[in-house]
């Protein structure tokens, strides 16, 4: 079985992830989303909220596994045998800073890192950018789930 995993926080998720999950899961037999725990970072929703947003949004891929990990992404492939790591690369300033994590990622564990070039569509889409746009009562509509959209403006309506 080809399984790979793509690892990130998806505070909240966008439609540019599921591109590359959507992606992943035609060239994958396993595609394990990986919620990356990282308690030093604020988070707008809990680990829990994350992983049930993104099980919500995935379901109908049917070859989808959505699991949280804190620590190296490395360590969570050796553990499930887990030989690939998709990234989605948005511009060349994100190729500049995953080429070193693939590059370290591959000389602790022989990991792989595959790339996939980001559709044109969500290339400026950001977790953060659709909580700031949101903040100020700015409308993300089609740039997020509908689920993930109606969260958005619930949580960050008071803020």
């Amino acid at each position: 079985m080809r399984r790979v995993v793509c690892p990130g926080s998806f505070d909240p998720v966008t439609n540019g992830h599921l591109d590359i999950i959507s992606r992943a899961s035609r060239l994958y037999d396993e595609v394990v989303v990986m919620v990356s725990i990282n308690l030093a970072k604020k988070s707008l929703f809990t680990v829990e909220e994350r992983l049930d947003l993104i099980r919500e949004v995935t379901r109908d891929y049917g070859n989808v596994k959505v699991d949280a990990f804190r620590g190296l992404t490395v360590d969570y492939c050796k553990q499930h045998d887990i030989p690939v790591i998709v990234r989605g690369l948005r511009a060349v300033t994100d190729y500049d800073y995953e080429l070193q994590i693939a590059q370290m990622n591959h000389r602790m564990s022989g990991v792989e890192t595959l790339f996939m070039a980001t559709n044109p569509l969500y290339a400026f889409l950001s977790s953060s950018l659709m909580k700031e746009v949101v903040q100020w009562g700015g409308d993300v509509t089609g740039l997020v789930p509908e689920l993930v959209h109606d969260r958005l403006i619930e949580r960050l309506k008071d803020a």
